[in-house]
């Protein structure tokens, strides 16, 4: 997937603000809260937390249906 100006705007801003976000992936939906946007080796990675326990994880782009700013 590639995220759109109006994408990457809200993800940031997400970030900024600890809002949740919506990642589809494989018919999965996971509610996280966002830390950071990285780029590793040549692909983009969301790092969030889940909301209620705090685990991290590592959710890449590039395997991802869609992504959504949970207002």
């Amino acid at each position: 997937m590639q995220l759109t100006v109006k994408q990457y705007d809200a993800l940031e801003h997400a970030i900024a603000r600890g809002h949740r976000i919506a990642v589809f992936r494989r018919g999965t939906e996971f509610l996280v809260i966002p830390e950071r946007l990285v780029l590793r080796g040549r692909r983009e990675c969301i790092e969030a937390r889940h909301p209620t326990t705090g685990d991290h994880l590592t959710l890449w782009l590039d395997e991802t249906d869609s992504v959504e700013v949970v207002r």
